[in-house]
């Protein structure tokens, strides 16, 4: 059974989703906006001109799903304690994911050859979201 990562940009999911596209070439699966909803949320839930703020959203990398919402809108996103592992299938790859996270975020690890894998590096991205990157070891 998958496990898959729900991100809270709290506010800023939509423009998660246009860098993510050109970072990595994800594509939406999904998308609806709290004014989609059925049901109106509880009073005081969101703050207002929330309606078109994102209540749920999936995207897919490869063959990976994330999903994404703006959450409460209750300021900037905080993602601690956690990254998001991103397998590249070769070298390549991996440096046009590690340059395209890299755009307006920060390198934590410089891409480069470990003795796990010939291609491994950390960034995190603009969002503060820490992806690590890395090329699986043949064998492993």
């Amino acid at each position: 059974m998958p496990i898959t990562p729900y991100l809270f940009f709290e506010g800023s999911a939509e423009e998660a989703i246009g860098f993510y596209k050109t970072a990595l070439g994800a594509e939406t699966v999904m998308l609806m906006r709290n004014s989609d909803s059925p049901e109106p949320p509880p009073p005081g839930m969101m703050p207002p001109g929330s309606e078109k703020k994102i209540m749920h959203a999936e995207i897919r990398i490869g063959d990976a799903t994330l999903m994404l919402s703006d959450g409460h809108c209750a300021g900037a996103a905080k993602f601690a304690g956690f990254g998001v592992s991103l397998p590249a299938r070769d070298a390549a790859q991996a440096a046009m994911y590690f340059a395209g996270l890299s755009d307006g975020g920060e390198v934590r690890m410089p891409l480069g050859k470990t003795f796990f894998s010939p291609a491994f590096g950390m960034v995190q991205d603009r969002f503060g979201l820490l992806w690590m990157v890395a090329v699986p070891m043949e064998g492993a």
